[in-house]
């Protein structure tokens, strides 16, 4: 019964515009007045109405502004600072402008209302106008922009060499937070070593891993090939499955020359596949940072653009697949005192995905841990090193000796090491 009171009100309601539009139409051809026709009266109510609207607009304008114009948190790192100034200056350049040129358009419009004894002069051109117009919103981006590259070029720039390393690897929908070891130097990285198998699961290279991975393909690769050789005697497989496989042969094939082709080199006089021995990866995933201390933080996706957001920090990157990605900072504000600053105890500095990835974007964060020096060490210390983790607990009834064992480690460095020779020849 209500749905259907509802509707016959806006029938009724659309009638009766209808026949308020006959009437209005009517009364003008009465008058004898053309539609386009509007008297002095009403073209001075309207000015008035301008500059009444005009006031209410920028009255509550600048209300929103005052009241909701501060929204970022208190910035928690130096370059923050510089940052917030560059949005400062922005957001100033914008206000005025926008008042200016909305107050142009109204008191102009306001002004000059039509009236039948005066007449609007014309003229195509004036170079002094065009100047003004082209110069000086030209001066203002000139200067937007170059103020703007300085504070990027503050965010990216090198690095002091006290610098902490941090790489940072995002995948859907996790991050992954990798520390250097004793040696300061973060280990070598490749797509091709993923392995979630042996848990290599941001790719780390070592001699061990690659003679491991390279073991690994070679018996898929026997698997695939068994196949086909065990169903093609009873004539079982049909053609499609047969290429199937064959086509997950070829791949495998290739996965392990990329893997071949995986070059050494050296970081500080370290090898690059010797300093991932001792990389850390936090667990569980935290990025834990020492205050007042430079960090570069290095970004890497395993599978599509993700964005690395930490607003307390005024820091945003992509990170994307096959692309490295960096910047640095230097955290000033604990974590312990933001929580005493804002009066709450459960307070945490977040890593957050900005770019939508996927069904579980909104939940794709992590805690920053912003701590003393002593405070981050002795948390360091805490976490195991990558070898270390990566190790398989020792049998009791493993009887080698430990001369053994590095014999038979030696002998896989050397395989390893003689593959890659062989086919870089």
């Amino acid at each position: 019964m209500m749905k259907l009171l509802i509707v016959l009100v806006v029938v009724l309601g659309i009638i009766a515009l209808a026949q308020l539009a006959k009437v209005y139409e009517g009364t003008r051809e009465l008058r004898k007045n053309r539609e386009e026709d509007i008297s002095y009266a009403d073209n001075r109510m309207n000015a008035f109405l301008l500059i009444v609207w005009m006031i209410v607009f920028f009255v509550s304008s600048a209300y929103l502004m005052i009241v909701y114009g501060k929204t970022l948190p208190e910035s928690a790192s130096e370059h923050g600072v510089a940052m917030d100034m560059l949005m400062d200056v922005n957001l100033w350049l914008i206000t005025f402008v926008f008042f200016a040129v909305n107050a142009l358009l109204f008191i102009f419009s306001a002004k000059y209302y039509y009236r039948r004894d005066r007449k609007a002069k014309f003229f195509p051109h004036d170079n002094r106008l065009e100047l003004i117009w082209t110069v000086d919103p030209s001066v203002v981006l000139a200067f937007i922009i170059i103020y703007g590259l300085r504070t990027w070029n503050s965010m990216t720039g090198e690095t002091s060499a006290e610098a902490i390393q941090v790489e940072v690897t995002s995948e859907q929908f996790k991050w992954f937070v990798r520390y250097p070891g004793a040696d300061d130097v973060l280990g070598a990285v490749n797509v091709n070593m993923i392995d979630p198998g042996a848990q290599n699961l941001l790719g780390i290279i070592t001699e061990e891993n690659i003679a491991a991975r390279l073991e690994k393909v070679d018996e898929d690769i026997a698997k695939e090939e068994a196949k086909i050789d065990t169903q093609a005697k009873v004539d079982l497989l049909p053609d499609s499955e047969v290429e199937a496989i064959e086509d997950k042969i070829y791949r495998l094939q290739r996965l392990k020359r990329r893997i071949m082709d995986i070059k050494n080199y050296d970081v500080n006089g370290i090898s690059a596949w010797k300093a991932g021995e001792d990389d850390i990866i936090a667990s569980p995933a935290e990025l834990h940072l020492p205050v007042g201390v430079e960090v570069e933080l290095n970004f890497r996706s395993k599978d599509v653009i993700h964005s690395a957001y930490m607003p307390h920090f005024r820091a945003q990157m992509n990170t994307v697949p096959g692309v490295p990605t960096r910047f640095k900072m230097t955290p000033t504000i604990t974590t312990a005192d933001m929580r005493a600053k804002l009066d709450d105890p459960n307070f945490n500095y977040l890593l957050l995905c900005n770019k939508i990835c996927g069904v579980s974007h909104y939940n794709m964060k992590i805690p920053i841990i912003i701590e003393t020096q002593e405070e981050y060490e002795q948390w360091l210390s805490t976490q195991k090193t990558f070898v270390a983790a990566e190790e398989p607990a020792e049998s009791t009834e493993d009887n080698a000796s430990e001369g053994e064992m590095e014999e038979s480690e030696a002998e896989s460095s050397e395989d390893v090491t003689a593959q890659v020779i062989t086919n870089e020849n």
